[in-house]
């Protein structure tokens, strides 16, 4: 695990979109399959460049064929995405989701409704290349950032978007503190 640079965004983000692709928000917000598949790793390359990466969170794990998994993490008091940053991200949103970025701005405000209001490291986006899944990257992953959160004393946040990932980040601590139901007949969110 090592944290992430500017060059690693373009490989970290076609990581990030492979292992998403199955996700039910994902599929939610771009039920084509193939438009997701060419366009999912836009989301996280804007997300990284624009907002994550100045905050020093993004880590990732790598293996011999190079970026195995990534985080994209933000220090207490530092997820909310300033309005500079989302017009920096605005293009990526908008080749990502085209017509359906009303979407993700309507999953963005309920998501940030839900944050709680004590300073946490906030865990945005965690995955692994589904190539390499259950090799334990996401596991160095989550374990290097949590280390960090116990030694400042400092709880940690996110929101799950696939009902099947609850029991794994239970095993490092998490608790389900509430659901976020998305409009439109959209999935739910723990």
């Amino acid at each position: 695990v090592r944290p992430a640079v500017r060059s690693d965004i373009a490989e970290l983000s076609k990581v990030l979109g492979r292992a998403f692709f199955d996700d039910p928000v994902m599929a939610w917000m771009l039920p084509d399959p193939q438009a997701r598949r060419r366009k999912l790793h836009k989301l996280f390359a804007g997300l990284t460049r624009h907002h994550h990466l100045a905050r020093g969170g993004v880590e990732i794990a790598g293996a011999e064929s190079g970026i195995a998994a990534a985080a994209l993490w933000d220090p207490p008091d530092q997820w909310r995405h300033t309005p500079a940053e989302e017009l920096r991200a605005a293009p990526s949103m908008l080749l990502t989701f085209g017509k359906a970025v009303r979407r993700g701005m309507q999953v963005s405000e309920l998501m940030k409704r839900s944050h709680p209001d004590e300073p946490h490291w906030y865990l945005a986006v965690i995955g692994s290349d589904p190539q390499v899944r259950g090799d334990g990257f996401g596991h160095a992953l989550m374990r290097s950032r949590l280390d960090r959160c116990d030694a400042e004393f400092a709880p940690a946040y996110l929101e799950s978007s696939n009902p099947d990932n609850i029991g794994y980040y239970q095993r490092f601590g998490f608790e389900v503190t509430g659901e976020i139901t998305l409009p439109d007949g959209g999935p739910v969110m723990y």
